[in-house]
């Protein structure tokens, strides 16, 4: 995705990445349900290094009107993320707001834009930058906030005759299970399958993402996921008939968030 969505483990490859989606349809004991929308908006730039101090100063700065929004209810979460594998014409840091409204995450951008925080000296220094808007509908979270934790986000493309539920199928009967247990059991701190709310791309992308709040959850995840292909390794095909591989990236970041 960008990063957060830059929110990001480098490539696992194909192989693991069908074992992390291999879980029984026919285990699932609970239904699950699409969820009321949430919108992200994520600002990508990419900082000279000798800038990376200053960046973290103006993400500081920005903490107190960010606190006030989930305080009063215009966002569910924020964060701050530095990406972790850097590639040449890459991002190195972004910043992300979640709502469970576009006029939410907009009022908090024009208010940005209005106090002058959206060209501050650091983030003119940036080489490159871009903006999305996302919508998932398929999420959750622990509340609470955490430094320095770990997200991981997958990019993938539905093939061009996949079905217009097919991401739906995939989230209700891979995705969100697997990640509900690990969310449960503190593995990860939160979870999202997202798409463009605002389509700077073709129709067909989308992003999984999770946050670990240590390295060794990464780990736990990816265990997980592997333990998951050994007791149903029809999951991974099923996986692979309606998504495009040739297209998938992985990223990894350091991130600060605050979930309401």
């Amino acid at each position: 995705m960008n990063m957060k969505p830059m929110r990001n483990l480098a490539c696992l490859g194909v192989i693991l990445m069908a074992a992390w989606f291999a879980i029984p349809v026919c285990a699932q004991t609970t239904t699950v349900k699409e969820k009321t929308p949430m919108y992200s908006y994520v600002g990508n730039w990419n900082i000279p290094r000798t800038q990376w101090a200053e960046m973290d100063k103006s993400n500081a700065a920005d903490q107190k009107a960010l606190d006030q929004a989930i305080a009063n209810g215009t966002l569910v979460g924020y964060g701050y993320d530095r990406n972790l594998v850097h590639q040449p014409e890459g991002f190195t840091h972004d910043e992300w707001w979640s709502s469970m409204s576009m006029a939410g995450v907009l009022n908090l951008l024009d208010q940005f834009q209005k106090s002058g925080s959206s060209v501050s000296p650091v983030l003119s220094s940036a080489t490159k930058h871009s903006d999305s808007i996302f919508v998932s509908r398929y999420y959750n979270w622990r509340p609470g906030t955490a430094k320095d934790a770990y997200t991981h986000i997958a990019y993938y493309r539905l093939k061009a005759d996949a079905s217009s539920d097919a991401l739906d199928t995939l989230s209700k009967n891979l995705f969100v299970p697997l990640f509900e247990k690990l969310l449960a059991d503190g593995t990860i701190l939160e979870y999202e399958v997202d798409t463009e709310a605002i389509h700077t791309e073709a129709p067909g992308a989308f992003w999984i993402i999770y946050v670990s709040p240590t390295a060794e959850g990464l780990d736990k995840a990816t265990a997980a996921r592997i333990e998951m292909q050994r007791a149903n390794p029809l999951g991974g095909p099923a996986f692979g008939n309606v998504v495009d591989y040739t297209g998938h990236r992985d990223y990894l970041s350091r991130t600060n968030l605050t979930y309401k």
